[in-house]
Protein backbone atom coordinates (compact mmCIF):
# COMPACT_ATOMS: atom_id res chain seq x y z
CA UNK A 1 0.00 0.00 0.00
CA UNK A 2 1.58 3.20 -1.30
CA UNK A 3 0.33 6.77 0.16
CA UNK A 4 0.28 10.50 0.09
CA UNK A 5 -0.73 12.30 2.50
CA UNK A 6 -1.32 16.89 2.09
CA UNK A 7 -0.44 19.42 3.95
CA UNK A 8 -3.97 20.24 4.47
CA UNK A 9 -7.18 19.47 2.50
CA UNK A 10 -7.00 20.42 -0.96
CA UNK A 11 -10.55 18.73 -2.59
CA UNK A 12 -11.08 16.34 -4.44
CA UNK A 13 -9.40 17.13 -7.84
CA UNK A 14 -6.48 17.64 -6.12
CA UNK A 15 -7.11 14.30 -4.74
CA UNK A 16 -7.57 12.19 -7.33
CA UNK A 17 -5.26 14.39 -9.76
CA UNK A 18 -1.89 13.27 -7.11
CA UNK A 19 -3.01 9.84 -7.23
CA UNK A 20 -2.59 9.88 -11.36
CA UNK A 21 0.82 11.83 -11.17
CA UNK A 22 2.04 9.07 -9.09
CA UNK A 23 1.20 6.31 -10.52
CA UNK A 24 3.50 3.63 -11.32
CA UNK A 25 1.27 1.15 -13.48
CA UNK A 26 0.46 1.64 -17.15
CA UNK A 27 -3.35 2.32 -15.87
CA UNK A 28 -5.09 3.83 -13.57
CA UNK A 29 -8.54 2.51 -12.21
CA UNK A 30 -10.34 5.03 -11.03
CA UNK A 31 -12.83 4.23 -7.89
CA UNK A 32 -15.04 5.84 -5.09
CA UNK A 33 -14.58 4.58 -1.72
CA UNK A 34 -18.22 4.48 -1.02
CA UNK A 35 -18.77 1.70 -3.27
CA UNK A 36 -21.83 2.12 -5.08
CA UNK A 37 -20.03 1.15 -8.58
CA UNK A 38 -19.22 -2.43 -8.27
CA UNK A 39 -15.73 -2.72 -8.63
CA UNK A 40 -16.56 -6.27 -10.65
CA UNK A 41 -17.78 -3.72 -13.30
CA UNK A 42 -14.37 -2.53 -13.80
CA UNK A 43 -14.30 -5.66 -16.42
CA UNK A 44 -16.56 -3.66 -18.84
CA UNK A 45 -14.00 -0.89 -18.39
CA UNK A 46 -11.32 -3.08 -18.91
CA UNK A 47 -12.83 -4.75 -22.10
CA UNK A 48 -13.50 -1.20 -23.49
CA UNK A 49 -9.47 0.18 -23.31
CA UNK A 50 -8.52 -3.15 -25.18
CA UNK A 51 -10.29 -1.98 -28.24
CA UNK A 52 -7.72 0.56 -28.63
CA UNK A 53 -9.28 3.41 -26.08
CA UNK A 54 -6.73 5.64 -24.26
CA UNK A 55 -9.72 6.71 -21.44
CA UNK A 56 -12.75 4.90 -20.60
CA UNK A 57 -15.76 6.25 -18.41
CA UNK A 58 -18.90 4.59 -16.49
CA UNK A 59 -22.08 5.62 -17.21
CA UNK A 60 -24.62 4.93 -14.41
CA UNK A 61 -27.66 2.55 -15.50
CA UNK A 62 -30.79 2.90 -13.21
CA UNK A 63 -28.67 5.64 -11.29
CA UNK A 64 -29.58 4.92 -7.20
CA UNK A 65 -28.90 9.02 -6.16
CA UNK A 66 -31.66 11.40 -4.73
CA UNK A 67 -34.05 12.72 -7.70
CA UNK A 68 -32.41 16.67 -7.48
CA UNK A 69 -28.88 15.07 -7.85
CA UNK A 70 -29.96 13.19 -10.94
CA UNK A 71 -31.85 15.79 -12.15
CA UNK A 72 -28.74 18.65 -11.57
CA UNK A 73 -26.67 16.25 -13.72
CA UNK A 74 -29.23 15.81 -16.28
CA UNK A 75 -29.13 20.03 -16.47
CA UNK A 76 -25.44 19.84 -16.17
CA UNK A 77 -25.13 17.85 -18.79
CA UNK A 78 -27.66 19.60 -21.14
CA UNK A 79 -26.37 22.50 -20.54
CA UNK A 80 -22.61 21.90 -21.08
CA UNK A 81 -22.85 19.24 -23.72
CA UNK A 82 -25.74 20.84 -26.16
CA UNK A 83 -25.80 24.70 -25.16
CA UNK A 84 -22.57 25.57 -24.81
CA UNK A 85 -20.89 22.81 -26.86
CA UNK A 86 -18.28 21.75 -24.66
CA UNK A 87 -17.12 17.97 -25.46
CA UNK A 88 -18.09 16.00 -22.63
CA UNK A 89 -17.90 12.63 -22.34
CA UNK A 90 -21.85 12.09 -22.15
CA UNK A 91 -22.79 10.58 -18.73
CA UNK A 92 -19.38 10.38 -17.96
CA UNK A 93 -18.85 9.65 -14.17
CA UNK A 94 -15.51 9.30 -11.80
CA UNK A 95 -15.27 5.60 -12.25
CA UNK A 96 -13.26 5.32 -15.07
CA UNK A 97 -10.10 4.20 -16.34
CA UNK A 98 -7.09 5.54 -17.93
CA UNK A 99 -4.09 5.50 -19.51
CA UNK A 100 -1.60 6.84 -17.23
CA UNK A 101 0.83 8.59 -19.10
CA UNK A 102 -2.54 10.72 -20.33
CA UNK A 103 -3.66 11.05 -16.99
CA UNK A 104 -0.12 12.51 -15.90
CA UNK A 105 -0.46 14.71 -18.69
CA UNK A 106 -3.48 15.99 -17.78
CA UNK A 107 -2.30 17.03 -14.25
CA UNK A 108 1.14 18.35 -15.47
CA UNK A 109 -0.68 21.19 -17.62
CA UNK A 110 -2.05 22.73 -14.33
CA UNK A 111 -4.58 24.41 -16.05
CA UNK A 112 -6.74 27.55 -13.82
CA UNK A 113 -9.82 25.27 -13.77
CA UNK A 114 -8.63 21.46 -13.70
CA UNK A 115 -11.94 19.46 -14.86
CA UNK A 116 -10.62 16.31 -16.32
CA UNK A 117 -13.43 15.18 -17.57
CA UNK A 118 -13.64 18.10 -20.73
CA UNK A 119 -9.48 17.53 -20.51
CA UNK A 120 -9.33 14.88 -21.79
CA UNK A 121 -11.31 14.93 -25.01
CA UNK A 122 -9.06 17.59 -26.25
CA UNK A 123 -5.66 15.83 -25.73
CA UNK A 124 -7.13 12.23 -27.33
CA UNK A 125 -10.28 11.10 -29.10
CA UNK A 126 -9.73 8.15 -28.23
CA UNK A 127 -12.23 7.97 -25.33
CA UNK A 128 -15.83 6.11 -24.84
CA UNK A 129 -18.23 5.50 -22.30
CA UNK A 130 -19.51 2.13 -21.42
CA UNK A 131 -22.96 1.39 -19.39
CA UNK A 132 -22.00 -0.04 -15.36
CA UNK A 133 -24.27 -0.92 -12.74
CA UNK A 134 -24.40 1.50 -9.62
CA UNK A 135 -26.28 0.73 -6.22
CA UNK A 136 -27.72 2.82 -3.56
CA UNK A 137 -24.92 4.18 -0.69
CA UNK A 138 -25.21 1.66 2.18
CA UNK A 139 -24.20 3.94 4.96
CA UNK A 140 -22.56 7.47 5.48
CA UNK A 141 -23.99 10.86 3.14
CA UNK A 142 -21.97 12.32 0.15
CA UNK A 143 -19.74 14.81 1.02
CA UNK A 144 -20.33 16.45 -2.53
CA UNK A 145 -22.96 19.27 -2.08
CA UNK A 146 -24.67 21.37 -3.72
CA UNK A 147 -22.56 24.63 -3.83
CA UNK A 148 -19.67 22.29 -4.40
CA UNK A 149 -21.43 21.37 -7.73
CA UNK A 150 -22.57 24.59 -8.41
CA UNK A 151 -18.87 25.98 -8.13
CA UNK A 152 -17.51 23.25 -10.23
CA UNK A 153 -20.69 23.72 -13.00
CA UNK A 154 -20.01 27.31 -13.73
CA UNK A 155 -15.90 26.96 -13.79
CA UNK A 156 -16.57 24.44 -16.33
CA UNK A 157 -19.19 26.48 -18.74
CA UNK A 158 -17.03 29.58 -17.97
CA UNK A 159 -13.29 28.13 -18.66
CA UNK A 160 -13.66 25.61 -21.58
CA UNK A 161 -15.94 28.02 -23.61
CA UNK A 162 -16.40 31.34 -24.60
CA UNK A 163 -19.68 31.23 -25.63
CA UNK A 164 -21.55 32.01 -22.06
CA UNK A 165 -19.05 35.33 -21.93
CA UNK A 166 -19.77 36.44 -25.56
CA UNK A 167 -23.39 35.98 -24.99
CA UNK A 168 -23.32 37.67 -22.06
CA UNK A 169 -21.33 40.70 -23.79
CA UNK A 170 -24.01 40.80 -26.14
CA UNK A 171 -26.84 40.53 -23.56
CA UNK A 172 -25.02 43.83 -21.70
CA UNK A 173 -24.94 45.90 -24.86
CA UNK A 174 -28.48 45.43 -25.75
CA UNK A 175 -29.47 45.88 -22.43
CA UNK A 176 -27.01 49.19 -22.47
CA UNK A 177 -29.15 50.41 -25.53
CA UNK A 178 -32.63 49.73 -24.35
CA UNK A 179 -31.77 51.51 -21.09
CA UNK A 180 -30.77 54.42 -23.25
CA UNK A 181 -34.16 54.16 -24.91
CA UNK A 182 -36.27 53.90 -22.09
CA UNK A 183 -34.42 56.70 -21.11
CA UNK A 184 -34.69 59.30 -24.02
CA UNK A 185 -38.95 57.94 -23.79
CA UNK A 186 -38.75 58.84 -20.22
CA UNK A 187 -37.61 62.13 -20.82
CA UNK A 188 -40.11 62.99 -23.83
CA UNK A 189 -43.02 61.37 -21.41
CA UNK A 190 -43.40 58.39 -23.83
CA UNK A 191 -43.35 55.68 -20.97
CA UNK A 192 -45.13 56.27 -17.61
CA UNK A 193 -43.21 56.67 -14.40
CA UNK A 194 -44.35 52.99 -13.25
CA UNK A 195 -43.14 51.68 -17.02
CA UNK A 196 -39.89 53.15 -16.65
CA UNK A 197 -38.90 51.77 -13.42
CA UNK A 198 -39.70 48.40 -14.17
CA UNK A 199 -37.96 48.58 -17.46
CA UNK A 200 -34.92 50.32 -15.98
CA UNK A 201 -35.26 47.42 -12.86
CA UNK A 202 -35.37 44.28 -15.38
CA UNK A 203 -31.94 46.18 -17.20
CA UNK A 204 -30.31 46.27 -13.90
CA UNK A 205 -31.06 42.76 -13.42
CA UNK A 206 -29.37 41.91 -16.84
CA UNK A 207 -26.17 43.66 -16.26
CA UNK A 208 -25.51 42.41 -12.56
CA UNK A 209 -26.01 38.92 -14.26
CA UNK A 210 -23.92 39.70 -16.60
CA UNK A 211 -21.46 41.46 -14.68
CA UNK A 212 -21.54 38.01 -12.16
CA UNK A 213 -20.22 36.18 -15.36
CA UNK A 214 -17.84 38.61 -16.33
CA UNK A 215 -16.42 38.80 -12.87
CA UNK A 216 -16.45 35.00 -12.39
CA UNK A 217 -14.46 34.53 -16.22
CA UNK A 218 -11.65 36.88 -14.47
CA UNK A 219 -11.31 34.85 -11.51
CA UNK A 220 -10.69 31.97 -14.20
CA UNK A 221 -8.14 33.84 -16.07
CA UNK A 222 -6.52 34.92 -13.06
CA UNK A 223 -6.28 31.39 -11.62
CA UNK A 224 -4.30 30.41 -14.81
CA UNK A 225 -1.44 33.16 -14.04
CA UNK A 226 1.25 32.05 -11.37
CA UNK A 227 -0.03 30.44 -7.78
CA UNK A 228 0.70 27.97 -4.90
CA UNK A 229 0.43 24.35 -6.66
CA UNK A 230 -2.63 22.19 -7.00
CA UNK A 231 -1.29 20.75 -3.82
CA UNK A 232 1.63 19.93 -1.52
CA UNK A 233 2.97 16.84 0.03
CA UNK A 234 3.24 16.91 3.75
CA UNK A 235 3.89 12.74 3.90
CA UNK A 236 4.55 9.85 1.88
CA UNK A 237 5.85 6.51 1.13
CA UNK A 238 6.92 7.17 -2.48
CA UNK A 239 9.32 9.46 -3.90
CA UNK A 240 7.51 12.92 -4.46
CA UNK A 241 9.24 15.50 -6.67
CA UNK A 242 10.34 18.67 -4.49
CA UNK A 243 7.84 20.94 -6.33
CA UNK A 244 5.18 18.87 -4.53
CA UNK A 245 6.55 18.85 -0.67
CA UNK A 246 5.61 22.22 1.37
CA UNK A 247 9.11 21.82 2.67
CA UNK A 248 11.91 19.75 0.70
CA UNK A 249 13.76 18.90 4.28
CA UNK A 250 12.84 18.57 7.38
CA UNK A 251 14.95 17.87 10.53
CA UNK A 252 13.52 15.17 13.32
CA UNK A 253 15.39 16.37 16.04
CA UNK A 254 13.54 19.27 16.25
CA UNK A 255 14.05 23.22 15.65
CA UNK A 256 17.76 22.94 16.98
CA UNK A 257 19.34 25.67 14.39
CA UNK A 258 17.43 29.01 14.16
CA UNK A 259 18.43 31.69 11.49
CA UNK A 260 17.46 35.01 13.91
CA UNK A 261 17.01 38.15 12.32
CA UNK A 262 18.49 41.22 14.67
CA UNK A 263 17.87 43.93 12.38
CA UNK A 264 18.84 45.42 8.81
CA UNK A 265 21.00 42.75 7.39
CA UNK A 266 22.26 41.52 10.43
CA UNK A 267 21.37 37.37 11.32
CA UNK A 268 22.68 35.05 13.67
Amino acid sequence: MRYLSFSRNFGFEAAFSAGYRYATKPWILHVDADQQFPAAEAEKLIAAAEQGNDAVFGVRTNRQDPRLRRWGTAAFHFLGRRVLRIEIPPGATAFRLVRAELARKIVDLRLGTPYFLATVPRLTSRYTCVQVAHRARERGESKVGFGFLASHAIELFVGFTRRLTTAASVTALIAGGLGVLAAGAATFGLLGASATAALLFALLSVLLVVLSLTVRYLVVVGAGQPRPRQFYVREANVVVDADDRLFTSADPAGPRLIDVQLGKGVSA
